[in-house]
């Protein structure tokens, strides 16, 4: 492994915001589920997730932008987040956390309604394995256990299969769709999907790809 990146995964362990669990560990309660508001961040606001959050540029740019809300980063590069770390120690940032793992293990850090949102942004689109994209059925009811009635997912990806696999499994499910474009930079919104650019989108824009983009509720449409 190189020298850097070794020093990297050493400063990682000195972020009080990073909380990184091994796999062994996963048999013991984590102490801060259910209670992320009153024992870290300090108050009551919102928490939004990011997942697969690569370097943080999400995390990190919504965090400046909304002070008033707690974002979480989970990712299970650690070499990623240290980038997303530093960058919240730069900006002294008390509204941001960290988490490396596997979203496989989300209900694990996370207890019922204590989410608000999430945001996936530019996830491996899995073209061979469906059941491990991130907006498949599977995943979809782990986050129902631990998002708030009406909270929103918010999903950015280059992948037009991506997109319209993710557009099925809300038309299956009934959930409500909020917004929907399969070129995001030409669709004439004004959300705050468009202030904020991950590395990879940045480069992907750069080739002249389009991004595609969802906004949806996992409460059913009456």
């Amino acid at each position: 492994m190189p020298k850097k990146k070794l020093l990297h995964f050493k400063e990682n362990l000195t972020f009080p915001f990073l909380f990184q669990i091994r796999y062994h560990e996963l048999n013991a309660p984590f102490p801060l589920r259910g209670s992320w508001n009153e024992n870290f961040f300090g108050n009551s606001n919102p928490i939004i997730l990011e997942l697969g959050c690569g370097k943080g540029e999400y995390t990190v740019g919504l965090a400046k932008a909304y002070p008033d809300k707690n974002f979480i980063g989970i990712d299970v590069k650690g070499a990623r987040l240290w980038s997303g770390c530093r960058s919240v120690t730069k900006e002294r940032l008390g509204n941001v956390a960290f988490i490396r793992s596997q979203v496989d293990y989300i209900e694990y850090f996370f207890a019922g309604g204590e989410v608000s949102d999430i945001w996936i942004t530019f996830p491996d689109p899995q073209p061979k394995k469906e059941n491990h994209r991130l907006t498949s059925a599977r995943f979809i009811d782990k986050f129902q256990k631990i998002m708030k009635p009406g909270g929103e997912i918010y999903l950015k990806t280059d992948d037009t299969d991506f997109y319209n696999f993710t557009l099925m499994v809300i038309k299956k499910h009934g959930f409500s769709s909020g917004f929907a474009t399969d070129d995001l930079y030409h669709s004439g919104t004004d959300e705050d999907v468009i202030k904020f650019q991950t590395f990879y989108e940045q480069r992907w824009l750069g080739l002249g790809k389009k991004i595609c983009y969802l906004r949806f509720s996992l409460q059913k449409n009456i």
